[in-house]
């Protein structure tokens, strides 16, 4: 099975394949004691796959009923659930939901749902473990909001982690966004936080494994 690698990774992996060929080749050509190339070519092969697996990008399509779905922007679990004041745009109450992704899921990051982009800012910051709820507000991240076609603001928020040091994001306002698509890439360890309408009817919980792009978290409601 042919694996696609994301164009974020392409350059990674050669200069990364380069490299361990630069120290590999001295050590067959030189080291007498074959269990030392060995040893290190099993190691650094295994490296070189575990980054090769963080660069997946796979195509995903969604077959669900897509009238106010809200589906998951990023392969991981749910580690925040909650009723949170959201001050940087939205300035309301709202639902926040956030999927943290470890270094073994890809790291890809779909729109959570349908729309076109209205806002777009990215903040400087710290890179603490993006499992911890400070994260959301101290660390790198790049907000991203969502207007429905009835409607409705999401906000979507990428933050870095402890080993992610760049966050791409493709959103800028006017692009039309859709839940097939790729709203951007984080490098290394991260999370992604969505802040929904109060109302949204959930489907998930704090522990459930998501899929991007597949998992359905929730559905908006009608506006009032």
């Amino acid at each position: 099975m042919r694996v696609k690698i994301h164009h974020e990774g392409t350059n990674i992996l050669i200069i990364l394949a380069v490299a361990l060929l630069i120290v590999l080749l001295p050590l067959w050509l030189w080291v007498d004691v074959v269990a030392v190339p060995i040893t290190a070519t099993v190691v650094l092969g295994v490296f070189y796959l575990l980054v090769v697996n963080f660069f997946r990008s796979p195509k995903r399509q969604f077959t669900g009923n897509p009238e106010n779905v809200v589906v998951s922007s990023a392969d991981g679990t749910v580690v925040a659930l909650e009723e949170v004041y959201e001050p940087e745009y939205l300035k309301c109450r709202c639902i926040q939901l956030s999927v943290f992704m470890s270094v073994l899921n890809v790291h890809a990051n779909w729109f959570p749902v349908d729309g076109e982009v209205v806002f777009t800012k990215h903040h400087p910051g710290r890179f603490m473990a993006a499992y911890l709820p400070k994260s959301s507000t101290e660390n790198e991240r790049s907000t991203v909001v969502i207007r429905t076609a009835h409607d409705q603001l999401v906000l979507m928020r990428q933050v870095a982690g402890a080993m992610a040091r760049r966050i791409v994001t493709y959103a800028h306002p006017g692009v039309e966004a859709s839940i097939e698509d790729h709203m951007g890439f984080i490098k290394f360890g991260s999370r992604i936080d969505l802040y929904l309408p109060l109302g949204t009817e959930i489907y998930v919980k704090i522990g459930d494994k998501t899929t991007g792009g597949i998992t359905e978290v929730g559905r908006l409601q009608p506006k009032k």
